[in-house]
């Protein structure tokens, strides 16, 4: 009586590693990136302006927070 084995095993080359590396790190200078900007851009506003939109200055980081990485 023949019997056949066989085993597969997931293997995970380097490349692969390197390849989620850099992607995690490029979504995550993308997200950096749109923090920024809609923390500088909030910031600009005048305090007329902010109130005209609901927002007061204390909320701002949280706003952009929230834009960049969601809740």
């Amino acid at each position: 009586m023949a019997y056949v084995v066989s085993n597969r095993t997931a293997r995970f080359s380097l490349g692969d590693y390197l390849g989620n590396v850099k992607a995690s790190l490029k979504a995550n200078l993308a997200r950096r990136a749109i923090y920024r900007q809609t923390l500088n851009e909030l910031n600009a506003l005048t305090d007329r302006e902010l109130i005209d939109l609901g927002i007061s200055r204390f909320e701002i980081t949280a706003l952009a927070h929230e834009a960049a990485y969601g809740k």
